[in-house]
């Protein structure tokens, strides 16, 4: 179609920005959705193989189990540097334990325990040929330049009409789209067109991030080391992919006076001087940055029911702690399945409001962390500090870093309860409550016993997973027939068409059949829990068994007693926000 000289193609969604949380949203919709449902990602800037270096680096554990629920962690993992050690050096070049990154040495209960550090330009180029595999090409160079709003198009219309410009022809072309997905970076056009306002501020304080190739003679350099520097602050030391070191400082006022020009040279010469006692020299550079630090949060991200910020485009702040990659992958990964579903029809569109509500207060809590390591990296006492005005603020950073530990490594990331999608039943216990992510544990598969995971079994496909756990079907075969029966009443809860699947894990060894251990058909696929492990580490008594429901992304969104009142739980759950029969939700 033609609207005077500019083209108009019709998509769902429109992604505006190429980097990694524009492309896990597109990759999860595209991935998701079937046809003739269209997604379109645009990037203002040439992108290929030949990226530049340099950017985020590191993923957590948490963010490595999404990307492995979306199937692209092997081959995060194929190029990674898998880091699992760390080490933290006073002034003197004298190891210090306890400080600096220790917690990563204890991010456990995962089988992605450890950092997995790859240059974003690795990363990128993983997601955007698993786009590719999907029928999405990455649009580029493509600046958005407009949007505007039809108020008289209706949910789920095509209500956007953005105007884009080819950077290299700058010839003008229309997309009309059902949402628009601003992942478009700090400096955000999404962000400026709507108008939303990005709260915050920016400091005086400046770091430098340097990154190459290095000889050295600090004794553990392929590690997460901090170097408690006089005239640095606390420097970062990074062991990278492909054989390369990161190394990052605070760049102080006094230091900056030396530098008339701040460039390549001086930023090697100061990485050098950062170091001592230690010594460095670079083989070569392959990226170098100086930045300003600050925290910033969009007062808003989702806008017009068709408008969503994720990424650095609604919340900005330092390298510190390491969380802006992490942090936009929560976003996307959060967003991708509700609109998948809400775009299917499967979902009511009110789905969407819980974006922002469960995505601001985890970002808030960042910010919050990341004010206090920013100041205390830069050896500055935190803006509200009470304690010792003469307190170090090394030990201070070790103790922050300690405290953030389980938020840093994502493991400890939840969603507070709610009347939505997070509910928790006043009348049941368990170790694992709803709004907290769902523990990976392991299971045996029936016949084979091979090993198992519960997140492998669980792909994020915009599917939940009801989770029976079993328990010991001796003790439990009574409420699990009566389950059964009630669950028999409620057709749509076990149709094909309805994006709900179904797990049952069994307590003890596997038999040679399910069917003969249950005395009849079980719920979905059949796992075993061999030495109770799995039913431990959920909290449940295997005399008694328990329902869980996990959400497509991990968490848990529900729990039930094992039971016939549990199918009526699980129908009143879905119904809050799901389509069933056409019917929207009570």
């Amino acid at each position: 179609m033609e609207s005077g000289d500019m083209t108009i193609e019709h998509v769902d969604v429109l992604v505006v920005g190429g980097g990694p949380v524009g492309l896990i949203t597109a990759y999860q919709l595209a991935r998701n959705l079937p046809a003739p449902h269209k997604i379109k990602i645009i990037e203002k800037y040439p992108k290929s193989a030949q990226d530049q270096y340099g950017r985020a680096i590191t993923l957590f554990p948490r963010s490595s189990e999404m990307l492995d629920q979306l199937g692209l962690a092997d081959s995060l993992a194929q190029q990674c540097f898998a880091c699992r050690q760390t080490v933290n050096y006073d002034k003197d070049g004298n190891e210090f334990p306890g400080r600096g990154w220790s917690f990563m040495e204890n991010m456990k209960d995962t089988k992605w325990d450890f950092a997995l550090v790859l240059r974003q330009k690795y990363q990128e180029e993983i997601f955007r040929q698993a786009l590719k595999r999907h029928g999405v090409d990455l649009s580029s160079p493509v600046a958005l330049v407009d949007i505007e709003i039809l108020d008289d198009v209706g949910p789920i219309g095509y209500k956007v009409i953005a105007t884009l410009e080819n950077g290299t022809t700058k010839v003008k072309s229309l997309v009309k789209c059902k949402y628009l997905v601003g992942a478009d970076g700090g400096r955000s056009s999404v962000r400026g067109i709507m108008d939303i306002p990005f709260d915050g501020s920016t400091t005086e304080d400046k770091w430098v991030r340097v990154d190459g190739i290095i000889e050295t003679d600090l004794p553990k350099p392929r590690t997460y080391c901090a170097i408690e520097s006089p005239t640095h602050g606390n420097v970062l030391w990074a062991a990278l992919d492909h054989g390369a070191t990161r190394i990052g400082f605070a760049f102080t006022a006094e230091r900056q006076k030396a530098y008339p020009k701040f460039d390549q040279e001086a930023a090697v010469k100061e990485a050098i001087a950062s170091v001592k006692p230690f010594s460095l020299s670079f083989k070569q550079v392959d990226w170098w940055t100086i930045y300003a630090v600050g925290q910033r949060i969009a007062r808003s991200f989702f806008v017009k029911n068709c408008i969503f910020l994720a990424g650095d485009a609604c919340h900005t702040h330092s390298s510190g702690a390491a969380q802006g990659m992490n942090t936009g992958m929560h976003d996307a990964v959060n967003l991708g399945w509700k609109l998948s579903l809400v775009l299917q029809g499967l979902a009511n569109p009110d789905l969407l409001n819980t974006y922002e509500a469960e995505r601001l207060p985890n970002v808030q809590r960042l910010i919050n962390y990341d004010k206090d390591i920013s100041r205390l990296m830069t050896m500055q006492l935190p803006e509200n500090w009470a304690g010792d005005p003469n307190a170090d603020p090394n030990e201070i950073l070790g103790t922050v870093m300690a405290e953030a530990a389980t938020f840093s490594s994502g493991l400890g990331i939840y969603y507070e309860p709610d009347s939505f999608l997070n509910i928790s039943p006043s009348t049941l216990d368990s170790t694992v409550q709803p709004g907290q992510r769902a523990p990976d544990v392991p299971l045996q598969k029936p016949a084979t016993f091979e090993l198992t995971r519960l997140q492998t079994e669980t792909p994020n496909i915009a599917q939940f997973y009801v989770v029976l756990f079993a328990g010991d079907v001796s003790q439990t075969k009574s409420s699990l027939s009566a389950f059964s029966q009630s669950v028999e009443s409620i057709k749509w809860l076990s149709d094909s068409t309805s994006p709900v699947s179904w797990i049952s894990i069994f307590s003890g060894a596997g038999g040679p059949s399910a069917y003969e251990t249950l005395g009849g058909m079980p719920f979905g696929k059949v796992f075993y829990d061999e030495n109770h492990s799995a039913h431990e580490r959920y909290g449940v008594d295997v005399e008694k068994g328990m329902v869980f429901v996990l959400r497509p992304d991990g968490w848990v969104g529900t729990t039930a007693e094992l039971g016939s009142g549990a199918s009526q739980t699980l129908d009143t759950y879905f119904k809050r926000f799901l389509i069933v029969n056409g019917e929207a939700k009570l």
